[in-house]
């Protein structure tokens, strides 16, 4: 089957006049300013989906899918709640907790933190967070001992020069009323344990101990601060706990991991939006490029679109013949972004080149996620942008009057 004889000629359009110069200049600059937008719109947004997987993997690290509370503060009979909410299929597992915010001191120095009391066996089966634990061990954490386990990250552990085994006190605003007033409540606790999240705000301002000294410290006595539930979806979540909402009724706070963190996920996606077109810009000045070479072409090729209608061609072949040259620019400007952005992502990822000052973007290098859905966009976005800059300069090719460029021939 032959090709119509328009590709050849937009084909020949792309090289340069002269014998064996290969392709243009002209045609060389345009596929590259197609291309380098295209590998930078990917890059930026592989990155964004990169930040946006990492820091969700980091806070789903951290905490439960979803956490059920009560709304007077304290569960005090919690195992019939977790009798009723373990009858849901999309629940892999839940666990009780004590939290509440406390001061550490270690010598002269002192940082307020958040307190999680857990349960170590059932913790593992909810969250991640004890798989992070860099020195020391979770063992020591159920100790039966007058000073009781306490596990830190990494960042409060520098910040206050703590190291494992050290001795540190847990000091709470809200204690007992004396003769000169509120007295705030001290424990001592051991530190046996390190873990690194790779997040600054869990590493620096989360504490884990074991529930039962959690209880006496904040004086619960069997009652718990909540419920920490896993789902076997994540994405689910919003759905299970309407479920959960409805089945436990007036007087329980069902809050899921997307509500919790709801501002910061929103941010990013806006942000990566907004990214997305401001890159989409300098595809447009690519094209911008794509414009003004074809016009040159039409002009330098007056003479032969004369003779191609003198020959029979129409308006509407030499139409074509011209937006499929632009059309071929942006084709393949769009596959050397593409591959371009593809091996820049893959560079970034493995090689770990870019590092980040954790305490400012959560992360401590910049992480890369490259999506198909990303890349698809991207390439037909480059693609139909390319291919609209082609039809004014197609026009005016059409409309070249056949007799005045051959009129001196």
């Amino acid at each position: 089957m032959k090709l119509p004889y328009q590709i050849f000629i937009a084909l020949r359009y792309l090289k340069s006049k002269k014998k064996h110069k290969g392709v243009s200049v002209n045609t060389v600059i345009s596929i590259g300013g197609v291309a380098v937008g295209v590998m930078a719109l990917l890059v930026v947004l592989s990155v964004m989906s990169g930040f946006h997987q990492d820091l969700q993997k980091k806070i789903l690290g951290a905490n439960a899918h979803i956490i059920i509370r009560d709304f007077k503060g304290t569960i005090t009979d919690y195992r019939p709640v977790e009798k009723k909410i373990g009858q849901n299929r999309e629940i892999v597992s839940c666990a009780p907790f004590v939290m509440g915010q406390v001061m550490v001191s270690f010598g002269n120095r002192a940082h307020g933190v958040f307190i999680r009391g857990i349960d170590p066996e059932i913790e593992k089966k909810t969250t991640e967070i004890l798989s992070h634990i860099k020195e020391g061990g979770v063992e020591r954490l159920s100790e039966d001992s007058d000073v009781p386990g306490i596990i830190v990250g990494k960042e409060l552990a520098a910040n206050l020069g703590i190291f494992l085994d050290d001795k540190i006190n847990i000091v709470s605003p809200v204690g007992e009323i004396g003769p000169m007033g509120m007295l705030p409540r001290v424990k001592q606790f051991r530190v046996v344990g390190i873990f690194e999240i790779g997040m600054f705000e869990y590493d620096t301002n989360l504490v884990l101990t074991a529930m039962k000294p959690a209880q006496e410290f904040f004086g619960l006595g069997d009652s718990i601060s909540g419920i920490e539930v896993k789902l076997r979806d994540i994405y689910k979540a919003p759905e299970v706990k309407k479920q959960l909402q409805e089945t436990l009724g007036f007087g329980f706070l069902v809050l899921d991991w997307m509500q919790m963190n709801k501002n910061l996920f929103s941010a990013l996606k806006l942000e990566k939006f907004a990214m997305f077109i401001i890159l989409v810009l300098i595809v447009l000045v690519a094209s911008f490029n794509i414009i003004s070479n074809l016009i040159m072409n039409v002009i330098e090729k007056s003479r032969e679109i004369a003779i191609l209608k003198a020959i029979g061609a129409t308006n509407n072949s030499i139409m074509i013949i011209f937006m499929l040259q632009g059309l071929f620019i942006g084709l393949i400007g769009t596959l050397t972004g593409m591959t371009g952005g593809y091996l820049l992502g893959f560079v970034l990822n493995k090689y770990q080149i870019i590092k980040l000052p954790a305490d400012v973007y959560y992360l401590s290098h910049l992480p890369v996620r490259m999506s198909l859905f990303d890349f698809a966009v991207v390439s037909i976005s480059a693609i139909l942008i390319s291919f609209l800059a082609t039809i004014y300069p197609a026009w005016q090719a059409a409309k070249v009057n056949p007799v005045e460029p051959l009129r001196y021939e």
